[in-house]
């Protein structure tokens, strides 16, 4: 929202020396020091610059805790942009005309304004009680000069934090470590719930068998931890791994699935919010009527409240119309529905068919707790259960629970083979495109088969 003032001030004050011919040319049709004829030169000037920002990586932990690089970032986004709204000006043919000086002088204004705004926040967000909220916190599991070199390191990148490091194998070797150890590796899932860790490094995989290094992998994943690995070798195929660098030191994680970018998931939410908005207009009629079809077959509350577990694992309530008999837990044991379940209503089994209970959902989406698309939601009670049978069962908690999914519209729902949902639900976010999202909606109209 700062950067978007700055930008505004910029195009503003720029069409404003235009308007008093301080800048040729004088931007025509405005009478007096009116600004009004010139609103649309401010709002796309505005769109493009952000947008351009976005790609320069100036909205990540980095660019915010440690500037060091952010003028050039900053030049190179505002160029990126002037070059933008110069080709717009000599293709499209605007009403008032975009004149070429006015751009110049906007990119300048912006890039001052924007440059020390952000060299303020920068002073603020460093503060100790904010900056130890954004920082990344990182454990190493191994000793050795390894992880002493990404301890020095992390102490000079700000936008990380050394936790300290669980020891595996080898003995530490380092005395100064001795007091940063957290523990052994077979207490790692405790370890890295405790300290709340973001980040976990592992510097001992030549020693560790395979099992070992799976074991590491499905702690972290267990715990939304990212994962990542000194690269002595690399023999786990999946996916989205890149090459990333602390301190000179290699590292291999995965960190780079579609959904990882940021223009990605600013797509998606944009589609999310129109869709949602849409769903709640044509939705309203549907509810009324069959939430009066159902409390007339068992009277009681229309719409059905449950805790779901979304994204990165927080709680949220899902919203459904009731297809089910009211206290249909009385034992308060989460239960899935299954073929010809005696809990059902009879209206109840058609609007399961159809995807009718799921319509208040829209409110979920809007509200930021579901997406359109994705893996949908599990009740807590039986994530507990399934994150320590299932392998990669909380890699579907990286994104967003959706209203549909990849298993849903393949047949993979209800009372069916966990460990096949899964694997749809991985291959979903692997895979994602915006236009694999429009064919899961499409699809799901079509898609009735297991809707117990």
């Amino acid at each position: 929202m700062g950067d978007l003032a700055m930008i505004v001030s910029g195009f503003f004050l720029a069409a404003l020396l235009c308007q008093s011919n301080l800048i040729p040319p004088r931007i025509p049709g405005l009478p007096g020091a009116s600004m009004l004829g010139s609103f649309n030169f401010i709002l796309l000037g505005a769109a493009v610059a952000l947008w351009a920002m976005v790609g320069r990586e100036l909205y990540t932990y980095r660019s915010l805790l440690a500037p060091s690089n952010i003028a050039q970032k900053l030049a190179g986004a505002l160029g990126l942009c002037l070059l933008a709204l110069i080709g717009i000006s000599v293709a499209v043919r605007t009403d008032p005309p975009i004149p070429r000086s006015a751009v110049i002088c906007a990119a300048l204004i912006s890039f001052l304004g924007i440059y020390n705004w952000r060299l303020v926040l920068s002073r603020i967000i460093r503060h100790p009680a904010l900056s130890s909220r954004l920082r990344r916190r990182v454990v190493v599991i191994g000793g050795g000069m390894q992880a002493r070199r990404i301890q020095k390191a992390l102490g000079e990148n700000s936008d990380m934090e050394f936790v300290g490091w669980v020891q595996a194998i080898k003995p530490n070797g380092v005395a100064e470590l001795e007091r940063h150890r957290l523990g052994p590796l077979h207490e790692l899932e405790d370890i890295l719930r405790r300290n709340a860790v973001n980040i976990a490094v592992l510097t001992e995989s030549e020693s560790l068998q395979r099992e070992g290094v799976a074991f590491v992998a499905g702690a972290c994943e267990k715990e939304h931890v990212q994962f990542k690995m000194v690269p002595h070798f690399f023999e786990i195929l999946i996916s989205g791994i890149r090459p990333d660098n602390i301190g000179g030191i290699q590292l291999l994680g995965v960190n780079c699935l579609p959904l990882s970018g940021y223009r990605s998931r600013l797509i998606k939410r944009t589609v999310d919010i129109v869709g949602a908005l849409v769903g709640l207009a044509l939705s309203v009629p549907l509810i009324a009527v069959f939430g009066a079809l159902v409390y007339w077959e068992s009277p009681g509350p229309v719409l059905y409240r449950q805790i779901r577990q979304g994204r990165n694992g927080r709680l949220f309530h899902i919203f459904k119309v009731r297809s089910m008999r009211v206290n249909a837990e009385g034992h308060g044991q989460a239960q899935w529905a299954h073929k010809n379940d005696q809990r059902r209503l009879r209206i109840g089994a058609f609007m399961r068919k159809w995807n009718i209970d799921e319509v208040p959902q829209f409110w979920n989406v809007l509200r930021g707790e579901m997406s359109l698309v994705g893996p949908r939601p599990e009740r807590p009670e039986l994530i507990a259960r399934f994150k320590s049978k299932i392998p990669h069962y909380q890699a579907r908690h990286l994104y967003r629970p959706g209203m549909t999914g990849w298993a849903q519209v393949n047949g993979w729902r209800g009372n069916t083979d966990l460990e096949e949902r899964i694997r749809h639900d991985i291959w979903y976010v692997e895979n994602w495109s915006l236009w694999l999202d429009f064919r899961i909606m499409l699809q799901t109209f079509f898609s009735r088969e297991n809707a117990y």
